[in-house]
């Protein structure tokens, strides 16, 4: 049975004082937190006070982003080494935020999952539609080709030790969400796609929703079958709120 699993993604937000106090009211009520696994996605300059306030912990850490070369001449860029340093567990590879406001291709977001996972973290890799493809009637068309680069460039295998997040773009940050039925449905597709290449792989693999994922739906949310937990965006800068979303994990 696939054990529920929620993340927040800080984007870029927080100072050390919002994060220590954030910080401090998640390790409070962690102990309400029954059956979900708990992580955040801090900005890069806070991992090294994150990773000391939650050292010994119930609460995982990760970072947003990664880049897929190794160490060099790479001015302003993470290697997956580094974050290793930091005891990262998780990456997020392929937000679409990155996709569209920096350009990252499907090849490139599946070398960066290739490295995050050479260097012994987890990628939560990131797909899902613009509102003009889904009204197309294009959304499988679109999470099965960026699904597919990551299955073709690293094997099916490798979804093994990784973690899919389905993003409508259109709920990201506009207050909408997917109905639970259509992001139930998309899920489930995900994890057909990945079942025609095995059947293991497909049953095991976590998939989360992200898109104003909030305390009011989470529970409607989680309670389809194929929707194991969620990347959680503003919700999660307020514990009250994510600690409401992680309780609601089923």
């Amino acid at each position: 049975m696939r054990q529920s699993l929620v993340v927040g993604n800080w984007k870029m937000n927080g100072s050390t004082a919002s994060i220590q106090a954030l910080l401090e009211g998640l390790k409070q009520g962690m102990g309400k937190i029954q059956r979900a696994a708990v992580g955040v996605c801090p900005p890069f300059v806070y991992l090294q006070q994150v990773s000391t306030l939650l050292a010994g912990s119930q609460i995982s850490w990760g970072a947003q982003n990664v880049s897929h070369e190794a160490p060099g001449a790479f001015t302003g860029e993470v290697a997956a080494n580094m974050l290793g340093d930091f005891k990262c567990k998780y990456v997020i590879v392929g937000h679409s935020e990155r996709r569209s406001l920096y350009g990252e291709s499907d090849e490139l977001v599946a070398k960066k999952c290739a490295v995050v996972q050479a260097a012994g973290m987890i990628p939560i890799l990131c797909v899902g539609e613009l509102l003009q493809e889904r009204e197309a009637g294009q959304t499988e068309t679109v999470v099965k080709r960026q699904l597919d680069a990551v299955i073709r460039m690293n094997g099916v295998d490798s979804l093994a030790n990784a973690v899919i997040a389905y993003e409508p773009v259109w709920a990201i940050g506009t207050g909408k969400s997917a109905t639970s039925q259509q992001a139930q449905d998309v899920h489930a597709f995900i994890r057909q796609q990945i079942a025609q290449h095995s059947a293991n792989v497909a049953q095991k693999v976590q998939i989360l929703y992200g898109g104003s994922v909030k305390g009011s739906n989470a529970e409607e949310l989680f309670a389809m079958s194929d929707i194991d937990g969620g990347l959680i965006g503003g919700a999660a800068l307020k514990a009250d709120e994510f600690l409401t979303i992680c309780q609601a994990a089923k």
